[in-house]
């Protein structure tokens, strides 16, 4: 294996779906300046988005895109510098 190719902060992270709150532990090197505390353990904190617990096509859930509204948000938004 060669030496100095591997990084020196690999620890266990909590990774956070702040979209379902829902909370796990695995090893990164990820750098990080927010902590959580998870069972008594103080962890360095990476949040994300979307995980394995909120994505659609694991939950089997779809959700629903409001793409009209959006493009009716955009056109409002814009139409200031229509000539």
């Amino acid at each position: 294996m060669k030496q100095g190719i591997h990084p020196e902060n690999y620890r266990v992270v909590a990774f956070k779906d702040m979209s379902n709150d829902e909370v796990f532990l695995t090893k990164s090197a990820a750098d990080t300046k927010e902590t959580l505390e998870v069972d008594g353990t103080e962890y360095p904190l990476i949040k994300l988005e979307i995980s394995r617990t909120s994505h659609p096509f694991y939950t089997g859930k779809a959700k629903l895109v409001d793409t009209a509204g959006r493009i009716d948000k955009f056109k409002n938004k814009y139409a200031k510098f229509k000539k």
